[in-house]
């Protein structure tokens, strides 16, 4: 690993979720040299930030302690920069890409196409289960990776059922990878981490917060071609994701359901709105152009 990379990890790791104070960093001091010889005065000025915070970044940088955490981190697990060049392709032209990605699993995942993310409730119906087995099956037939988010509901159900088939799949976390959330997962994760990918923008000893979860949903929506919502409130989470991935100008994908479904109310919407309407997985597969051909799928 190059030094910009252990210097721009670091960073990260200090800064944390202020990506436009590093994207700020990263244009005064492009390999991150200066960062450990400024002074809090210094800090002050190039950036405008306060003097607490000033403080707190030239105590952090000279936090030897701090250094062989992140060292540790690296040895355990992989970790990349936007610097990289097995950085995802998909993510790097996004408009708000991760900065720092650590993985745990199967990194060649990464790379794996086609990739469509799965989304939806955390309390499917008793349908979801069935509905995303009919549509999802003939995908992993053509080799399809599914990306997800972990959660409980439509999330979970999507990294079981691509285990079941034994296709790939990977999981983007709002936490880090010593604080699996939510807690009834912590088998699924290690069931993923055996075969397939676990990614997370955050530190590993960084505990789940609230605003992770939209934040990590430009991953998700990120590595895909495309977005399929499979059910969805009105108010959702969920359609964050899709927020997102038109923003990246991907695919959304929308399955409908009975107008009497408080979990079809998104989908339904979405669909008025313009995604594209999913009955079959024919109705993914139309749409994705690959540079080899793919089998029809039903």
């Amino acid at each position: 690993m190059e030094k910009q990379e252990w210097r721009l990890i670091h960073l990260h790791y200090i800064i944390g979720t202020n990506r436009k104070l590093i994207w700020s960093v990263m244009k005064k001091d492009p390999e991150f040299e200066q960062i450990y010889r400024w002074n809090k005065q210094q800090w002050k000025e190039n950036f405008h930030i306060n003097d607490r915070k000033a403080s707190f970044l030239v105590e952090r940088l000279q936090d030897k302690s701090l250094k062989q955490k992140i060292v540790g981190y690296v040895k355990k697990y992989i970790v990349i920069t936007i610097f990289s060049e097995d950085y995802p392709v998909g993510l790097r032209e996004i408009p708000d890409p991760p900065l720092v990605l650590y993985l745990n699993g199967h990194h060649s995942l990464l790379s794996h196409s086609p990739n469509l993310s799965v989304v939806g409730t955390r309390y499917p119906s008793k349908f979801a289960r069935s509905i995303m087995a009919n549509i999802l099956t003939p995908l992993f037939k053509n080799n399809f990776l599914i990306t997800s988010g972990m959660a409980i509901g439509i999330d979970g159900f999507a990294h079981q059922l691509a285990l079941q088939h034994q296709s790939p799949t990977i999981a983007v976390l709002g936490s880090g990878f010593e604080h699996i959330y939510p807690k009834q997962h912590i088998s699924l994760y290690s069931q993923l981490v055996a075969k397939n990918l676990i990614i997370s923008e955050y530190p590993p000893d960084q505990p789940p917060r609230k605003y992770h979860f939209p934040e990590r949903n430009r991953i998700i929506s990120g590595l895909s071609f495309g977005t399929l919502v499979i059910e969805a409130k009105e108010k959702s989470g969920t359609l964050i994701t899709v927020d997102q991935a038109l923003e990246q100008g991907k695919e959304v994908f929308a399955v409908p359901g009975s107008v009497l479904a408080e979990t079809s109310i998104g989908c339904n919407q979405l669909i008025k709105d313009g995604a594209k309407l999913v009955q079959s997985s024919c109705d993914i597969l139309e749409e994705y152009q690959p540079k080899q051909g793919i089998s029809e799928g039903k």
